[in-house]
């Protein structure tokens, strides 16, 4: 019987140079693995690879060297182990992020939850070509959302109060925007200039700024082949689910649109960015 390298490579087997030999890709969202998922993959690599595992720049683990003979078994010790095959080919691949605010102090958004729902919604979703989700907790941008199709950039939409504020002048330092000056009366913001950073509100040592986690999104970055970088939606959205609704729309765009072999940026230049916005209900920057 024939072998179905294509079956395999969707599987997340991917061909190595070495005859019949595989690149294992697993299942990852966000860059987190727990400790027994990890042992389950040393143990494989050491007896069904070469005992390297191969870390991917998407945060994806890869065990080389397995073999045609042993796929079906390997397969099979990954599910004891609660382990997931990845995905390759033209559908949604492993979804990247940053720590986020559970765990980073720069952190503005939960990125991990957020990270879950994404995968548990569109992972494998069968698409034109590959379609790449990557989500930064804030704007240290260390996840670079825009390089994806799809990008996820924490922030917070800020508010000042006054009762509480001393005027320290410690929020003006703080912002590298420009966006704050105080006075000896007040302080002047100016929204125009903020990026939503979140600065002011992090380093206030009097509770003057008050914080409300949002999600900046940026469509269309590309960072192979071609580089461009994504443009963003003018509207800064606070609900998360709000963000699966723009998500949706944007995939289902794709769908619609693009032809096979086209990435997703390439879809929406040559359709037209004012109907891709149309279409998931905002301008693009």
């Amino acid at each position: 019987m024939a072998t179905d390298y294509k079956a395999l490579k969707n599987g997340g087997f991917m061909r190595q140079i070495q005859k019949d030999n595989f690149s294992l890709r697993l299942k990852v969202v966000g860059g987190n693995l727990t400790s027994k998922q990890l042992k389950t993959i040393a143990a494989l690599a050491e007896e069904y690879g070469d005992g390297r595992v191969h870390l991917t720049s998407r945060q994806g683990v890869e065990i080389p060297f397995i073999r045609l003979r042993d796929v079906e078994t390997v397969k099979e010790a990954l599910a004891l182990g609660g382990v997931d095959t990845g995905v390759c080919g033209p559908r949604v691949r492993t979804v990247t992020a940053c720590q986020g605010s559970e765990i980073c102090p720069s952190g503005c958004i939960d990125t991990l939850s957020l990270a879950t729902k994404i995968s548990e919604r569109y992972f494998g979703r069968e698409l034109p070509h590959k379609f790449k989700f990557g989500l930064t907790g804030c704007q240290n941008n260390c996840l670079k959302a825009e390089e994806n199709d799809l990008g996820v950039k924490g922030g917070y939409n800020v508010e000042w109060l006054e009762e509480p504020c001393t005027l320290c002048g410690v929020c003006e330092k703080a912002c590298r925007e420009g966006a704050l000056k105080v006075t000896e009366e007040t302080v002047l913001f100016d929204r125009a200039k903020c990026n939503h950073c979140g600065r002011c509100v992090k380093s206030c040592p009097a509770d003057a700024w008050r914080g409300q986690s949002a999600y900046l999104l940026s469509f269309g970055g590309l960072f192979g082949n071609r580089i461009a970088k994504g443009r963003q939606l003018e509207a800064v959205v606070t609900d998360s689910e709000q963000v699966l609704k723009l998500a949706d729309r944007a995939l289902d765009f794709f769908a619609k649109h693009g032809k096979p072999g086209e990435r997703f940026r390439n879809t929406v230049d040559r359709v037209g960015w004012e109907e891709f916005g149309g279409h998931v209900g905002g301008e693009m920057s």
